[in-house]
């Protein structure tokens, strides 16, 4: 969790202030997954320990680097703050605090970054009485950023080819939206003038390319072909019962 909150303070310190206009450069929290795979890769296991290199510096672009300007020495902290917490998780051993120094190089195109580690031994009033063999510096790993991730538009969703229809006393009702509510109150989608209706009586509900009528807890029940129902998925010319009003059901061509 420590390290999933530093990570995302890392983007946000990035997205945040130039994350619009610099959507193609090296970003940092690409930096910080680089140097924790560094860290990973640069393990030198001892007796009873794993030591990793403690000293990191990442070569950028002249582009990259000038868009770290202003902010560099924050962006440093938070990447070493990163690493302490990566070895802390992985239980590595540090011959110091973890420390990330960032040079400029030329050769390397925007977008691109190196990566050397060294393991170096502290000055002598800062040791802790361990005594470690000093390697020699790690080779420098390229990277190259990578692209922001393609988001496709959601597929639309077919619209269906036709539609429910509920006639009743002479009448014809439409019902094109996905649910509908049938009852004596004026709230309804679909009003009966009925007496032995109650207010919210039964809801029509498309479920894919079916349909299906639910009792809304009347009081009189409804009925589907002269059969009593609480639910029931309802097929072209079908017959309703509700209260005294009978009502056909059909699917019809848009």
């Amino acid at each position: 969790m420590v390290l999933r909150a530093i990570e995302h303070k890392i983007e946000s310190l990035f997205e945040g202030v130039f994350g619009r206009a610099f959507r193609t450069n090296v970003q940092p929290v690409e930096l910080a997954r680089k140097l924790a795979k560094e860290m990973d890769d640069h393990r030198t296991i001892s007796v009873s320990r794993i030591y990793v290199p403690n000293e990191y510096t990442v070569y950028l672009s002249p582009g990259d680097r000038e868009q770290f300007s202003s902010y560099e020495s924050n962006l440093k902290g938070e990447l070493q703050e990163y690493l302490a917490e990566h070895a802390k998780r992985e239980e590595y051993a540090l011959l110091s605090a973890p420390r990330v120094d960032m040079e400029t190089d030329a050769d390397l195109d925007m977008g691109e970054f190196g990566i050397a580690t060294r393991m170096v031994q502290p000055a002598a009033d800062q040791r802790d009485g361990a005594e470690v063999e000093r390697l020699e510096a790690g080779a420098t790993m390229i990277y190259q950023a990578e692209p922001p991730p393609v988001v496709l538009p959601p597929e639309p969703v077919p619209e269906p080819q036709e539609v429910a229809v509920l006639t009743f006393d002479g009448s014809r009702h439409e019902v094109k939206q996905g649910r509908a509510v049938l009852g004596r109150s004026r709230e309804c989608d679909v009003q009966l003038s009925d007496t032995n209706v109650s207010r919210r009586h039964a809801e029509l509900r498309r479920d894919g390319m079916s349909y299906r009528i639910v009792d809304l807890g009347s009081t009189n029940g409804m009925e589907v072909n002269g059969k009593r129902v609480r639910e029931a998925e309802l097929r072209d010319g079908d017959t309703l019962t509700l209260g005294s009003t009978r009502i056909a059901f059909s699917r019809e061509p848009r």
